[in-house]
C-alpha cells in the first residue's frame, strides 16, 4: 500500500469511527455493534502503526491515553469562567426574577432551566474544529491544563462537524455505575475509596497519567459558549445550545426553556423528586436567563453573572447518634466496619445502617461510639458518616477497635502488603461462604429465580447449603421443611436450580467470586479458554498475555484453583451437570448453525412479558445471533415487545423484518 492509498484509508476510517462515536457517546442511539467499531478501530491502528507520520491528534486512536505528565501547565482562559449566585428556597428565586424582570422593562422573559450536574468545571478549546486545550475552572482566570486527559473522554469530540474557532464551558463528570465499580474494585484491592462521584471525576482529570483518565468511563456535557463567543451570530441561550449540539458537542438532554418563574418552580419540583432516576449525580438546577441581549444588559460582578442563578437542592444530609459499629466479612475475606445508627429520615427513606469502608476512615473522622454524626446520602449512593459532631460529646463516647480475629471464624485477620483492609484468609471461613453463596445466586452471576438473598441467608443458617455446590444437591423434601417455602416457591426454585446448568461459562467464573474477577474479566477468560479445565492449567504467563487481563487478576486466578478446596468445588459442579465451557455466539452458531438466528442481527426493544430483554438476548447469543442496541440496514430482525418506540418506527421505514414476542418464542423452538 502506498502512502496516498493509506492516507485516503485512514480520512475514511476516522471519518466512520468520529460519526459512529458520535451517535453512540453523544447521542446515545449507536448505529452500529461494538464488534463493529472495534474491528474499524482496530484497522486504523494497524494503519498508524504501519504509517506513522499519518498519525494526528485528532485521531480517535487518540483517546486511549499519551505518556505521563511532569505536572500541569497554568492555562488562562480566553473569557473568565464565573461562578452563579446561590439560591436556597422559593423566595430566593422570585427575588432574581424580579431583577430580571426590572431589567426587562416589561418584555417577555424567558428562562433556560438546567441539571446543576455534580461533577468538575471545564473549558475545552477549538481552533477551526480542532480540539486544542482543555482546563479546569482554577480561580475563574486561570486553570489547569489536562488536554491529555480529557481527550480520553469519549463524548468529547477531537474534532468538530464544523471548522469554527471557539471556546466551550461544560462539566465533566462520572456516571453512577462506573463510580460504583471504580469504589469496589478500590476495596477489592485495600485501596481508600472515592467519597463521592465528584470527587472521583476530579481526581480522575486531576492526577498526571492519561491511561488512567482513560480507564474511567468519564462523561461530560456542555453548557456553554464563551461570553464573546458567537454573539454575534446567536441570539439565546437556546440557541446556542442546538448549535453546540448541531456540531458535535453533548449537551444535557433534559434541559427545559419556560416562560415564567412558576415554571422554572414545576421543573425545580419535578427534577427533586425524580433525580435517584438520573445516571449522574445533581445538586441543583441552573437557571438562566435566555436572550443574550438582556444578558448583556444585566451584566456581571466581579464574580458571578446577574443573569443566572443555581438553585441548590436541600442537603441530604442529617445528625443522629451512632450506636454500634457492626463487622462483616464479605466474600473476599475483607473485614468491613458498617455504623449501626439511630434510625433517621434521609432523602426520603429511613437510614439505620452507613458505610465506614475500613479501620482508616474511622480514625480519620476520629468517629467514637456513642457520638453523633452527620450523615450523608446522594441518590441512591450507600449512606456514609461524613463528620463527627464534637461539640455534642459528653464524655461517656468510647474508642472503636477493629477485631484482631475474625468475627465468623476467629481465624486471625491480616493486612496485606499495600492494602488498607483487614482480611480473613481462611477459606473455610462461614462468614465467607455465606456471602459467596448469595453472590454465586444473583442476577448477575448465575440468576437463579426464587433463590434471593434471604433463601440463600436461609439455606446456609439452616445447614443445607455450606457452599455453592451444595445449591445442585438440595432435594424436594428438605426445601419443604424450610419456613415460608410452599411446593410452587421450591418447585420453581428446583426449576430455576435445573435451568441454570445451562449458563455458559463466563457466569459460573463471575459467580465463583474469584479476587478482581468481574463480568468482563470473567468473559474475557471464558472466550479464549473456552473450558474450565483449560482455564485450572494456565499459568500466569498465559493469562496475561489475554488482552486485558493484568497480573493481579492473573495471579488470582493461579492462586485459586491452586488451591484444593476450589478443585474439588469445580468437579463437585461438574458431577451436579453443570455446564463449564463457553458457549459464546460465534462458537454455538457453529455447533447449531442451523438454528432459525444462527448469524442474525438481532434488536429486541419494548416490553417482554415473559422475560426480560436481557435475558432474551442470552438466549439469542447462546443460539448463535448478535444482539445489537440500534436499528440499522444491517439489522435482519427486531423483535417487538409493548410500548415498542422509535426503533420499531426505524426498523418499519428500513423494512427490517419485525417479530411480535410470541414469534420470538415460536423462532426459538425451532
Amino acid at each position: 500500500m502506498t502512502i496516498e492509498q493509506a492516507r485516503e484509508q485512514v480520512a475514511t476510517l476516522r471519518q466512520q469511527l468520529e460519526e459512529y462515536g458520535y451517535q453512540y457517546y453523544v447521542l446515545d442511539q449507536p448505529v452500529v455493534s461494538d464488534a463493529e467499531y472495534d474491528q474499524l478501530m482496530q484497522q486504523l491502528i494497524k494503519l498508524e502503526q504501519e504509517f506513522p507520520e499519518l498519525v494526528s491528534l485528532d485521531s480517535p486512536t487518540q483517546k486511549v491515553g499519551g505518556e505521563p505528565l511532569p505536572f500541569f501547565e497554568k492555562v488562562e482562559h480566553l473569557s473568565p469562567m464565573l461562578s452563579l449566585g446561590n439560591a436556597f428556597n422559593e423566595e430566593d428565586l422570585r427575588e432574581f426574577d424580579e431583577r430580571v424582570q426590572k431589567a426587562a422593562a416589561g418584555e417577555p422573559v424567558r428562562y433556560v432551566c438546567e441539571l446543576k450536574i455534580d461533577g468538575l468545571a471545564i473549558s475545552l478549546r477549538y481552533v477551526d474544529g480542532l480540539f486544542t486545550l482543555g482546563a479546569t475552572r482554577g480561580d475563574g482566570t486561570t486553570g489547569e491544563d489536562i488536554t491529555s486527559n480529557l481527550r480520553t473522554i469519549r463524548s468529547i469530540p477531537l474534532r468538530l462537524k464544523e471548522p469554527i474557532s471557539l471556546e466551550v464551558r461544560g462539566e465533566a463528570f462520572l456516571p453512577k455505575k462506573e463510580f460504583q465499580r471504580i469504589n469496589e474494585a478500590k476495596e477489592a484491592n485495600g485501596e481508600p475509596l472515592f467519597a463521592n462521584p465528584r470527587n472521583a471525576a476530579a481526581g480522575s482529570l486531576r492526577q498526571l497519567d492519561p491511561k488512567l483518565a482513560a480507564k474511567r468511563a468519564l462523561d461530560i456535557f456542555l453548557y456553554g459558549l464563551g461570553e464573546e463567543d458567537l454573539q454575534d451570530t446567536i441570539e439565546s441561550h437556546t440557541e446556542g445550545l442546538n448549535y453546540l449540539q448541531q456540531i458535535g458537542l453533548k449537551i444535557n438532554p433534559e434541559r427545559r426553556t419556560v416562560n415564567s418563574i412558576e415554571e422554572v418552580m414545576e421543573y425545580i419540583a419535578y427534577w427533586q423528586e425524580n433525580r435517584p432516576n438520573l445516571g449522574y449525580e445533581i445538586d441543583g438546577i441552573v437557571i438562566k436567563v435566555d436572550d443574550f441581549a438582556l444578558r448583556r444588559k444585566m451584566g456581571t460582578t466581579i464574580k458571578v453573572p446577574r443573569w443566572a442563578i443555581a438553585y441548590k437542592f436541600p442537603a441530604e444530609e442529617a445528625v443522629t447518634k451512632l450506636i454500634d459499629i457492626e463487622i462483616r466479612v464479605g466474600r473476599t475475606g475483607a473485614v468491613t466496619p458498617t455504623a449501626i445508627l439511630e434510625p433517621v429520615q434521609l432523602a426520603g427513606t429511613t437510614v439505620q445502617r452507613a458505610s465506614l469502608h475500613n479501620e482508616d476512615i474511622i480514625r480519620e473522622k476520629g468517629i467514637k461510639l456513642g457520638d453523633y454524626v452527620v450523615v450523608h446520602k446522594a441518590g441512591d449512593i450507600i449512606p456514609e458518616i461524613v463528620a463527627v459532631k464534637s461539640e455534642k460529646r459528653t464524655g461517656e463516647e468510647r474508642d472503636f477497635h477493629m477485631p484482631t480475629h475474625c468475627p465468623a471464624c476467629e481465624r486471625e485477620l491480616v493486612r496485606l502488603e499495600g492494602e488498607v483492609a483487614l482480611r480473613c484468609i481462611n477459606p473455610s471461613c462461614p462468614a465467607q461462604s455465606r456471602e459467596a453463596i448469595i453472590h454465586f445466586v444473583s442476577r448477575g452471576a448465575m440468576n437463579i429465580e426464587g433463590l434471593g438473598e434471604k433463601v440463600a441467608i436461609q439455606l446456609f443458617d439452616e445447614g443445607l447449603v455450606k457452599n455453592v455446590a451444595d445449591l445442585y444437591y438440595l432435594q424436594r423434601d428438605q426445601l419443604l421443611q424450610l419456613e415460608r417455602m410452599g411446593q410452587k416457591s421450591v418447585d420453581k426454585l428446583l426449576e430455576s436450580l435445573e435451568k441454570s446448568k445451562s449458563n455458559s461459562l463466563e457466569r459460573v467464573l463471575f459467580g465463583l467470586g474469584i479476587r478482581f474477577v468481574g463480568s468482563k474479566g470473567a468473559k474475557i477468560l471464558a472466550s479464549h479458554l473456552e473450558t474450565i479445565d483449560r482455564l485450572m492449567e494456565a499459568t500466569e504467563e498465559d493469562l496475561v498475555s489475554l488482552e486485558e487481563i493484568g497480573p493481579k487478576m492473573a495471579q488470582s486466578v493461579v492462586a485459586y484453583f491452586e488451591q484444593s478446596e476450589a478443585r474439588q468445588l469445580i468437579e463437585r459442579l461438574r458431577k451436579a451437570g453443570v455446564n463449564l465451557t463457553y458457549l459464546g455466539a460465534k462458537k454455538k452458531s457453529e455447533q447449531i448453525g442451523d438454528h432459525f438466528f444462527a448469524g442474525k442481527t438481532v434488536v429486541l426493544t419494548g416490553t417482554l412479558h415473559t422475560m426480560s430483554r436481557k435475558e432474551a438476548a442470552e438466549k439469542l447469543e447462546v443460539v448463535g445471533a448478535e444482539v445489537t442496541g440500534s436499528v440499522s440496514k444491517n439489522t435482519d430482525y427486531l423483535i417487538a415487545g409493548e410500548k415498542a418506540g422509535s426503533k420499531l418506527t426505524k426498523a418499519e421505514k428500513l423494512g427490517v423484518s419485525v417479530l411480535t414476542e410470541e414469534e420470538f418464542l415460536e423462532k426459538m423452538q425451532v
